[in-house]
């Protein structure tokens, strides 16, 4: 993404492309440098970001230390317009997901003119087909299910792989889909627990000496609020994960069948980005561009079909974009026999 911005910019338009560090703390604490086409060559196979990432980093909710175990929250985003005026930049190419581009959004109303890029892996924001960063994911999680089979069908175990997807489950899906999981568990569909173990019990009854589940990290039971904990220090503290080991447990108990969880965690956010990621980037990252130079500001570039496109950011943020129930993977994967857990 950050490749093709820079080399399309220079190459097209001949703009000069400013590189801000770790999102917007570098805003908000300047911290930033010019990027040259040196700077990008040979970076396109490469997760990650050169410029650094701070998804706690909020202008309008900054985090800032008192004393030394206090943190207070408090709204810098003045500071912030201030600092994108005092560097002389003409406009802000936002990078992220929801969060990330609804603070590019609420920095368009302050008047900096903004062109935002979607960019998460849990596919889940509004208006565009596929996010950056989703394909590489359900390609992670793929290989892991593949892996997580082998041992399961080794030694007749219960095997669960937690993924990610706070509010939506659409990596749950695909990758369960591609791996061919007994039992897929998303936060669009609140699970009966006795029906889980009941199909874990009904498969061992049937010979089918071991089972696959995954289940996305925002998976709940019905009636039950998804599996968090808090995280004080950051400006949003609730965060989700830890559902599959407490499953885990609970299907152990219940079933007298030997159960192990694995968490992939960040494991599915870093490596070498797969060939759909690397054009979508490209794609992405030049149509920003296009829409700086055309001064369409306060647009989101997306994927519609098989056009690039753009919509109004405050079109795409602040709405998660969930899988539809009659989603064609889903109906496939119940006619193959795959459970949601109802």
């Amino acid at each position: 993404m950050i490749r093709s911005v820079t080399k399309a910019a220079i190459q097209q338009y001949g703009f000069e492309v400013f590189g801000i560090e770790d999102g917007y703390e570098g805003l908000i604490f300047k911290r930033g440098h010019f990027l040259s086409w040196n700077d990008v060559s040979g970076i396109l196979a490469q997760g990650g970001t050169i410029l650094g990432t701070s998804n706690t980093a909020d202008p309008f909710r900054a985090a800032v230390p008192k004393g030394r175990k206090k943190i207070i929250f408090e709204d810098q985003s003045e500071s912030a317009v201030q600092t994108f005026r005092d560097w002389k930049l003409d406009a802000l190419i936002a990078v992220g997901g929801d969060g990330t581009l609804r603070i590019a959004q609420k920095l368009f109303e302050k008047g900096i003119p903004v062109v935002g890029i979607p960019k998460t892996i849990d596919n889940d924001l509004w208006g565009t087909d596929y996010t950056f960063g989703f394909d590489t994911a359900v390609q992670i999680a793929t290989e892991a299910i593949d892996r997580l089979h082998t041992t399961a069908a080794s030694h007749h175990r219960i095997m669960l792989l937690e993924v990610m997807g706070r509010h939506a489950g659409w990596i749950a899906v695909y990758a369960g889909a591609a791996g061919g999981a007994d039992i897929i568990l998303i936060p669009e569909i609140p699970f009966i627990m006795k029906k889980v173990c009941l199909e874990v019990n009904e498969r061992a009854q049937k010979g089918r000496r071991f089972s696959l589940v995954v289940i996305a990290e925002g998976a709940h039971a019905k009636g039950d609020p998804p599996f968090s904990h808090e995280d004080k220090k950051n400006p949003y503290p609730l965060k989700l994960g830890g559902i599959a080991n407490v499953l885990a447990r609970t299907v152990e108990e219940q079933t007298g069948l030997e159960t192990r969880a694995a968490v992939l965690g960040h494991i599915q956010r870093g490596g070498t980005p797969s060939p759909f990621d690397r054009n979508l980037g490209t794609l992405f990252g030049h149509h920003a561009v296009e829409l700086v130079h055309a001064k369409k500001w306060g647009e989101m570039v997306c994927l519609v079909g098989q056009k690039i496109k753009s919509l109004p950011l405050r079109k795409a943020v602040g709405i998660s974009k969930k899988v539809p129930l009659n989603h064609p993977l889903i109906l496939s994967a119940k006619a193959l026999g795959a459970s949601f857990g109802i």
